[in-house]
């Protein structure tokens, strides 16, 4: 039987799905968000004169770009989830005691820079991860961004600077994981003052409930609320959440009751995230 040859448009998108997909997981921070963009890309091709399309890389990181910029602006107008909506991508493996690969990979540079470039606003986000990062002119970005090449380009450059001066986490994995571990100490042992000397001041304490997500900001406050971190549990490990550095916990019936996660930054707990919500946590792929 005679093989037919291979749609040129569809394997022209093939062969830029990759690209397109870093291009959305930079600027979005999460894997499945990422695919979803990339498949809307697809389907807004197919729906497409392709043969009309001059520059069909550039048309799909244009649309990748503009979706991504949609998503971005979506998100903030929602309530901030600790552990997002797709929960089930949160990557938790064990790291008690210190396997190295484990430390290379908290110590990762590239989740460092996600963390730092949540700092940005939805355009920020876009410039700076388009023309830095993937090389696109600024005239494209402002395409996707309704913006003149000019104003493009200082929205990238004040993202730049955000970059450069905004403190990122911890180089050291074994630094983070001796904060947290300091952190705990003060909150089993009631240690009020040892509490406040690991929080960041304006520390933010989010906690996702099957009520809802709840949301404490301040050191005192979340200090105040330290007794939820030395509840009785059968028995407690260190993991890494998404590379971040966390405990998860067990009742005496071998059930996971909570997670929680840390991001430190200039040697301070800067944010909590604690998930309670058991259908969420059943969701999870999570260390035996």
């Amino acid at each position: 039987m005679e093989t037919r040859p291979a749609n040129p448009v569809t394997a022209t998108f093939e062969a830029h799905r990759d690209r397109l997909r870093a291009v959305a997981f930079r600027m979005l921070g999460s894997h499945a968000d990422a695919e979803d963009v990339v498949q809307e890309a697809w389907m807004r091709l197919a729906r497409q004169d392709a043969a009309a399309i001059e520059n069909l890389a550039g048309w799909l990181t244009t649309v990748v770009g503009r979706i991504s910029l949609d998503l971005l602006r979506s998100r903030g107008a929602r309530p901030e989830q600790s552990f997002g909506d797709g929960i089930s991508e949160v990557v938790v493996i064990d790291d008690s005691p210190e396997p190295e690969d484990h430390v290379a990979l908290a110590d990762s540079v590239g989740l460092a820079l996600l963390v730092v470039l949540d700092s940005l606003g939805p355009s920020e986000r876009v410039a700076f991860v388009l023309h830095d990062m993937f090389g696109v002119s600024f005239a494209e970005i402002g395409q996707i961004l309704g913006k003149s090449a000019d104003a493009t380009k200082m929205i990238a450059s004040r993202a730049r600077r955000k970059v450069r001066t905004t403190d990122r986490p911890s180089a050291s994995g074994r630094a983070q994981r001796e904060v947290t571990q300091a952190f705990r100490a003060a909150a089993v042992g009631g240690d009020f003052e040892a509490l406040l000397r690991v929080l960041d001041p304006d520390v933010r304490l989010t906690v996702d409930t099957p009520g809802g997500t709840f949301v404490t900001l301040g050191a005192t406050e979340v200090a105040a609320r330290a007794k939820m971190f030395s509840g009785e549990v059968a028995r407690y490990q260190p993991v890494l959440v998404d590379d971040r550095p966390g405990y998860l916990s067990w009742n005496e019936h071998g059930t996971p009751v909570s997670l929680t996660s840390f991001t430190v930054s200039d040697n301070r707990i800067a944010t909590i995230a604690i998930l309670v919500d058991p259908a969420r946590l059943a969701a999870l792929d999570l260390p035996a």
